[in-house]
């Protein structure tokens, strides 16, 4: 890695981060500039901080201090700031010293947080970033000398989780800690992220006062009507009218009677939460007078934002930048509005005509018109008393407050027992994945994505598109648990299912009815859905009510039955008919619903009931306690229940999700510094052609446009994303120290390359023989293959080599492609190797344009295709596949997010629709599957360890019953952007 120039300001360093107590502030490097804001900081610490922080009475700075303060290298001397407003509230500081008895590289490190800011975690989020600074400039150590007394900086220091140690001397505590994360840091800092962002969420939802901006002085218009919905929900809270036209002596707006106010800054009390209903132009200076006022939140209706093009993009960054400059958080622009039903809240600031009620659903949408068709589902649907609403978002363009952050507050929430969300982008697609993996092993997190096949960038949503197919998206957000559906209805029928049901424990359905052709119809549509169907039991249109109770609880009990579809249609009652004469009449519907909710009593497996215009069923079903869902038909049933069975294997596997396996042999030094090596010499080969490099570099790195090779797989720099820096040796899947759901933890053997510049670094396409040295370190061996460009050279590598061997073309349009003739196997002598040549360049062109090479024959097996890509969308992704036509022709691909553990390399390869040719099919002999998810881990470590590999293809891979055999390597790499999954928590900037 190239040493930083000294005074070269980290622009990359500059975070956003969420406080302990749901508040905000700017953590930024310290300048010369900022010598002012240092002075008057310390002017309002008090003695005692001063003293705890420089060992004797130090009253003020001298202009010695304030220059020594404020002037860094940002390589051996570095100092951050915590900003709120223009205001520091914190500081903290590292000088590089010589380096330990060990030869470790150390620094002193110092804190001085103001005094009415301590408690609110802001020294915990500067140790955090510090450290990221510190390792990035290859210092592996942080030594600090603290006062006995100063209890709370040594609890800063000991709850952070790096490995420690601490000695006496001289009446002071010397510190000494190690900055490699460990499990335990990095499990406590995503710890301290959900509990912060979560709180910060809290804070949005649960306000003790709200004041509605741009509420009109005649009816109708946006502010109004959320005012009304305010008031018809019943807000426990104070509620305000802000409107700057307000006559000067109106304290009161009528009829409604609430108090209004020509500005915010006019409310005598604390107001939590403003809703900003005025003109684009004009929330500027709405958001100043919040953050003067101190209101903690915002939620910004207003439209004219990045949905508006690039003025409004502008305007958006703006608005967060203003907003969290005053340690408030926005939900919005362009949105929807937030509800909370819990009765000591009563929160309706939507627009929302039809609300839903009361329930245990959290609901996220990024979309007002989803948001109106959600509620207003589930509002109208019959027995939606199993799905009311506890909490609903409608983020817009979820420019600050995103799907993440309401994911922290959920995953502990007790009043939510479901998530649903409708999204159209993933900002952060590693956290989100790594923050649904936890909340899906406590409860279902049920989403639905917009904008699946457009491959583009929904309007609005400052974020990076992705080129993976909508089939692949929905399966990496099924391996991090998310259950993918395809239709808001879908969502609102699995969300019904799992919030009223137990899961269920297996595929096996079994159907009753009182219609044969509708429990046909049901059969179908079960095994469609990939549910194993039990045939139907049909109890014929004579059938009672408690013939219905008889036959569910017999369905329950049998041990060979995972799940109940009940399928009914009206009956008529015929006293001529003595079968029919006893059957209840079509307006009974009660007494069918306490038969099968009395057979449903108790039990541990889930019903649900599909009926044909039986009117007051649903609703009879769905009181409360325990609901039954029900289904106008038996398709929406069943993929309902498959989708349940689903979950519930995932939950299953996610108690024992597997681990990254330790390698011995992996060398990460040596592969950084090939790697910065091979950057390095992009950047004179691209100058050497007026910034645009020769097709072959001097330096030997090749620079590509977007569509050159194997590496224009999705993906050409990765965006902010959430996962690589964690401990490896373990997978665990559950709460915010790494439990149940959680993905493989490890730990980055080496400090990541510096950020490009730009924020986006130009990919480069590595030279076969460079990539092969590079995947070395991690043990994967690629089968050298050497230049060919005559007859004498072709047999002088074979006889390096030794026979038999191949010749092949590697030609871009060649490659791969043995259908082409541009591959010749098994040439067992020099005379068979020279003939091959002449017929490959007699009959395909010369060889320099063919580029052919001689390779050692493999051992016979099957040939496969192993690739890693890093996406813009949806992050790190592994992929396995037959090579040729099965992948490329037939898609039959299969994925798993990286980085990937044991159990995900088993599954991967056999999750694919050829797998049967790697297990003996018809007779063959199985091969080495064993060895081949070795080297699916050994790429997925390489990837996620080495933030500048945009993709890696191993093509062909061929798998024998022995051993595996990499025939050739493509290698893209990328300067990185700055990436959150690297360093401390932060948040995202769009």
């Amino acid at each position: 890695m190239a040493t930083p120039s000294a005074l070269e300001y980290p622009t990359h360093w500059e975070a956003d981060v969420v406080l302990r107590d749901g508040g905000t502030a700017q953590v930024r490097p310290i300048v010369p500039d900022d010598a002012d804001r240092l002075v008057a900081f310390f002017d309002r610490v008090s003695d005692e901080s001063k003293y705890l922080r420089f060992f004797a009475p130090h009253p003020q700075l001298s202009a010695k201090d304030v220059h020594r303060f404020t002037h860094h290298d940002y390589v051996d001397r570095v100092g951050l700031a915590a900003v709120v407003g223009d205001a520091f509230i914190a500081t903290v500081r590292y000088d590089r010293t010589e380096p330990a008895a060990d030869g470790a590289t150390q620094a002193e490190v110092a804190f001085l947080v103001q005094d009415d800011q301590q408690g609110r975690g802001v020294a915990s989020a500067l140790l955090e970033h510090i450290a990221a600074c510190a390792r990035e400039r290859g210092v592996r150590r942080f030594v600090a000398d603290v006062l006995p007394a100063n209890s709370r900086m040594m609890k800063v220091f000991t709850d952070a989780g790096y490995t420690q140690k601490r000695s006496f001397e001289d009446g002071v505590v010397r510190l000494e800690f190690e900055l490699e994360p460990t499990e335990r840091s990095l499990a406590v800092m995503h710890g301290r992220e959900q509990r912060a962002e979560a709180r910060s969420v809290q804070r949005l939802l649960a306000p003790r006062s709200v004041a509605v901006i741009g509420v009109g002085r005649r009816p109708g218009g946006v502010g109004r009507t959320v005012l009304a919905n305010l008031l018809a929900a019943g807000f426990t809270g104070r509620l305000y009218a802000v409107n700057h036209a307000y006559p000067a002596d109106q304290e009161t707006l009528l009829p409604e009677g609430v108090p209004g106010r020509r500005s915010v800054r006019d409310i005598e009390e604390p107001v939590d939460l403003a809703v900003v209903a005025v003109p684009a132009a004009r929330v500027p200076a709405v958001v100043d007078d919040c953050g003067e006022q101190g209101v903690q939140g915002l939620v910004v209706l207003s439209s004219g934002y990045a949905e508006a093009g690039a003025e409004g993009r502008a305007r958006q960054r703006d608005l967060v930048r203003q907003a969290r400059g005053h340690g408030m958080r926005v939900i919005g622009p362009n949105a929807f509005g937030v509800l909370n039903t819990a009765p000591p809240v009563r929160l309706n600031a939507t627009l929302a005509p039809e609300p839903a009620g009361s329930g245990r659903v959290g609901v996220f949408t990024q979309s007002g018109a989803i948001g109106i068709a959600l509620l207003s589902g589930l509002h109208r649907r019959p027995g939606a008393a199993l799905t009311g609403v506890s909490t609903f978002v409608s983020a817009g363009n979820r420019a600050d407050v995103s799907g993440n952050d309401l994911l922290q507050y959920w995953h502990d929430d007790g009043a939510t027992d479901v998530v649903l969300m409708y999204l159209e982008s993933l900002g952060n697609p590693r956290k989100f994945t790594r923050l649904a993996r936890r909340t899906s092993a406590e409860k279902p997190v049920v989403v639905v994505k917009g904008a699946r096949h457009s491959a583009s960038t929904p309007p609005g949503h400052a974020v990076p598109g992705t080129s993976v197919p909508a089939e692949t998206v929905g399966a990496l957000l099924r391996q991090a648990g998310v259950v993918a559906v395809d239709t808001v209805t879908e969502l609102v029928d699995t969300g019904l299912l799992l919030a009223a049901q137990p899961l269920p424990a297996g595929p096996r359905v079994a159907i009753v009815g009182n219609s044969d052709s509708l429990g046909l119809l049901a059969y179908d549509a079960c095994r469609a859905a990939g549910l194993r169907p039990l045939p139907p039991r049909d109890l014929t249109a004579a059938a009672a009510p408690e013939d219905f109770r008889a036959a569910v609880a017999g369905a329950l009990a049998d041990d060979d039955c995972d799940a109940v579809l009940v399928t009914a249609i009206p009956w008529v009652a015929d006293p001529d008919v003595p079968a029919l004469a006893a059957v209840p009449g079509p307006q009974d519907a009660g007494a069918l619903a306490a038969a099968l909710r009395a057979a449903a009593d108790g039990a541990t497996k889930p019903v649900a009931v599909v009926h044909l215009e039986i009117e007051g069923l649903p609703g009879a079903l769905a009181a409360p306690p325990d609901g039954i869902p029900t289904y106008p038909a038996g398709e929406r049933a069943a993929r309902a229940l498959a989708q349940a069975v689903r979950y519930a294997q995932w939950r299953r596997r996610a108690a024992d999700p597997g681990r990254v396996p330790e390698y011995e042999d992996l060398d990460p030094a040596g592969a950084a510094a090939d790697i910065a090596a091979l950057l390095g010499e992009a950047a004179p080969a691209a100058r050497d052609e007026g910034g645009v490099a020769p097709d072959w570099a001097p330096g030997g790195v090749r620079r590509t446009g977007a569509a050159a090779g194997a590496a224009d797989r999705p993906g050409a720099a990765a965006g902010p994303g959430d996962s690589a820096a964690r401990p490896r040796g373990t997978a665990a899947a559950g709460g915010p120290a790494g439990g149940a759901g959680e993905a493989a933890a490890r730990t980055p053997r080496h400090a990541p390359a510096p950020p490009a510049a730009d924020g986006e670094g130009v990919p480069v396409d590595v030279p076969e023989q460079a990539a092969a040295r590079v995947l070395g370190r991690y043990g994967i061996s690629v089968l050298p293959a050497l230049p060919a460009p005559d007859p004498e050279a072709a047999a002088a590598a074979a006889a390096r080599l030794g026979y038999p061997v191949a010749l092949k073309t590697t030609a871009v349009h060649l490659r791969h492609r043995p259908d082409l003739g541009g591959v010749r196997l098994d040439l067992a002598g020099e005379e068979q190797l020279r003939l091959a040549h002449a017929e490959l360049t007699a009959t395909l062109g010369d060889a320099a344009e063919l580029q052919p090479v001689v390779q050692a024959m493999a051992p016979r097996g099957v040939d496969t295709v192993v690739r890693a890509t890093v996406d813009p969308g949806v992050g790190a992704v592994l992929s396995f596949g037959l090579a040729g036509a099965p992948s490329e022709l037939l898609g039959d691909l299969a994925h798993r997010l990286v980085p990937a553990t044991d159990r995900d390399a088993a599954e991967l390869i056999r999750a694919i629709r050829g797998a049967p040719l790697l297990f003996g099919w018809r007779g063959a002999q199985p091969v080495d599957t064993a060895a081949l998810e070795e080297l699916l881990l050994r790429l997925s470590i390489f990837v996620d360890e080495h933030p500048e590999v945009v993709s890696a293809e191993l093509s062909p891979v061929v798998v024998a019953p022995h051993g595996v055999s990499v025939l050739s390597a493509a290698l893209r790499l990328a300067p990185p952007p700055p990436r959150i999954d690297l360093g401390a928590r932060r948040m995202p900037r769009y």
